[in-house]
């Protein structure tokens, strides 16, 4: 397990809550499966279950959702007025279809890896940002063209240059230090947030000039958010750092909340 986590590897761990009647697992049992809905180790029955766990963790993890689900025979099924693959208060029924005819309830939860929030520049409130940051759930990266003047942080990585992953939360906050080149990337780059540390003004003038040098980054530098931020009269770097992460936060459980699931 440990291993996939440290690879950023998405994967699921399924567990058997109860059972009625003859199961060939038992509740406890557990599972890990990939992201395919192949078990790589554990228990959780024979082919009966094996189908519906698979289903449920590639669902899991392509949701990024805990999916519960409700093995049972056709006849309980039935008399309950239930169908195979319906989902009612949160839970998915499927049909057991091995002789033994027990019941079984699994649930089913992703792990996911964690998103990245990669601020560019070494600043105070870069650095503000990226140990805010590392205390939300995220892989913090801190991205400069100076990276071996800055000492190790258990916080963050330290990135040489400004290779930004995609569909990362982006925060450049430059400060006056390759604003343009931090800038360039970021537009170029396809990303879940990025924003801009300083003025709209200052925005604006750096976004002119960028637009004139490569037109073809007009659409994504008008979509940078600048000033960064929530509108919180925040002047110290940790008071913009804490604006910074709010809005991250904003966006990144309005995008659950749209799935109709709570947190990552």
């Amino acid at each position: 397990m440990q291993i996939l986590k440290d690879a950023g590897v998405p994967f699921a761990m399924a567990t058997i809550v109860r059972t009625v009647d003859a199961t060939s697992a038992k509740p406890g049992g557990k599972a890990l499966l990939d992201g395919d809905g192949n078990i790589l180790m554990g228990w959780v029955g024979g082919g009966c279950a094996r189908s519906a766990v698979g289903k449920a963790a590639r669902d899991a993890i392509s949701q990024a959702a805990p999916q519960f689900i409700s093995l049972r025979p056709q006849e309980l099924l039935d008399s309950d007025g239930l169908e195979a693959g319906e989902t009612r208060d949160g839970i998915r029924f499927a049909r057991n279809g091995c002789p033994s005819r027990g019941t079984m309830d699994i649930f089913v939860e992703p792990v996911l890896p964690l998103p990245e929030l990669m601020i560019c520049g070494t600043g105070l409130v870069a650095i503000a940002i990226a140990e805010l940051g590392a205390r939300f759930d995220f892989k913090v990266s801190l991205c400069t063209d100076q990276a071996d003047t800055l000492a190790p942080s258990p916080h963050f990585e330290i990135v040489q240059g400004y290779n930004l992953a995609a569909d990362s939360f982006v925060v450049v906050a430059t400060q006056g230090q390759n604003d343009l080149q931090a800038l360039r990337a970021a537009a170029s780059a396809d990303l879940r947030y990025l924003s801009f540390v300083g003025s709209s003004k200052k925005f604006a003038t750096l976004s002119a000039q960028l637009k004139d040098a490569h037109p073809d980054l007009a659409v994504k530098l008008d979509r940078i958010k600048a000033p960064a931020g929530l509108d919180i009269n925040a002047i110290t770097p940790n008071e913009i750092a804490l604006s910074i992460l709010s809005e991250i936060t904003q966006l990144r459980r309005a995008r659950r909340a749209d799935k109709g699931h709570g947190d990552d």
